[in-house]
C-alpha cells in the first residue's frame, strides 16, 4: 500500500472523533487488516498511576490490531482539557509539527495495512503561533476523514473544513455523520444536503447508540476505496 496514513478530523471538538476513529478500526481488522493508531497530542489527561493518561487514546491503543506503549500511542499529554496549544504552555512545553510528525513516523515501518493518526478538536487546531494540526497531517501526506457532528450548524461547518482539507493539498478519504443531537430539525434532509454538497463518499451515519463499542460503531461504516481495495 502506497500510502497507510489515514487521519481522522472533526468538524469541531466533542463530534465524535475517536468513536468514529475506532469503528474505522475495527472495520478494518475484521476485513483482515492490520491496524496501528496513534493520538500525537491530547490534551485532557490524569494520571491514572502510570503517567498522565487520555480516555480517547486509550480507546485507539486498545481498538488497533497491533497493540503498542501507551507511549507511542499518545507521546504528547497534556493534563488540562483546553486547546491543546494553551495546555502546553500552561506547562510549560513547546508543541511543534516536526515534532509530532516524527512520533508518527516512528510507526510508518510497522507490518501494518493502516496506520490511523486522530487529531484534537479541528482541522486547524493550533500548535503554536505558526502551525496547527494541518501541518502534521499535510507533512505525512495522510488521507483524511472528516467526522461531522450531525447537529444544527453541522452543513457549514463540513463545508468549510472540507474546504480548508482540499486546499491543504490533502485527498479527502471520506466523511461520517455521527449525529449528535437525534432531535435535530430536519436531520434526514440536514444529511442529504451533506451528500450532495460533498463530492467525495460519505463512510457512514452513526446513530445514537447506548453502546458506543467500535464493534456496535464499526457495523454503520464503509472503509475508504484504498483500504477496501486490499482487502
Amino acid at each position: 500500500m502506497a500510502n497507510k496514513w489515514l487521519f481522522v478530523t472533526g468538524t469541531d471538538t466533542d463530534v465524535g472523533k475517536t468513536v468514529v476513529a475506532t469503528g474505522l478500526l475495527y472495520a478494518a481488522n475484521n476485513a483482515g487488516l492490520r491496524s496501528a493508531a496513534i493520538k500525537p497530542v491530547a490534551a485532557g489527561c490524569e494520571d491514572l498511576g502510570v503517567g498522565m493518561q487520555n480516555e480517547d487514546a486509550l480507546q485507539l491503543q486498545a481498538a488497533a490490531s497491533h497493540q503498542l506503549p501507551y507511549q507511542q500511542v499518545n507521546p504528547v499529554a497534556l493534563e488540562a482539557a483546553i486547546a491543546p496549544h494553551i495546555a502546553a504552555q500552561e506547562e510549560g512545553r513547546a508543541l511543534s509539527a516536526s515534532r509530532l510528525v516524527g512520533y508518527c513516523r516512528g510507526l510508518s515501518l510497522l507490518p501494518v495495512d493502516m496506520l490511523l493518526a486522530e487529531g484534537a478538536g479541528g482541522w486547524r487546531v493550533p500548535l503554536n503561533k505558526r502551525e496547527t494540526l494541518a501541518d502534521v497531517a499535510r507533512e505525512l501526506n495522510c488521507q483524511v476523514v472528516i467526522v461531522v457532528g450531525l447537529r444544527l450548524g453541522c452543513i457549514n461547518h463540513a463545508l468549510l473544513t472540507a474546504e480548508a482539507v482540499r486546499r491543504d493539498g490533502l485527498q479527502i478519504a471520506g466523511w461520517v455523520g455521527n449525529i449528535i443531537d437525534p432531535d435535530m430539525p430536519r436531520l434526514g434532509e440536514n444529511i442529504v444536503t451533506l451528500r450532495d454538497m460533498i463530492n467525495e463518499p460519505c463512510l457512514g451515519i452513526v446513530p445514537r447508540l447506548t453502546d458506543l463499542t467500535p464493534e456496535q460503531v464499526g457495523g454503520y461504516l464503509s472503509l475508504p476505496a484504498e483500504f477496501e481495495s486490499k482487502i
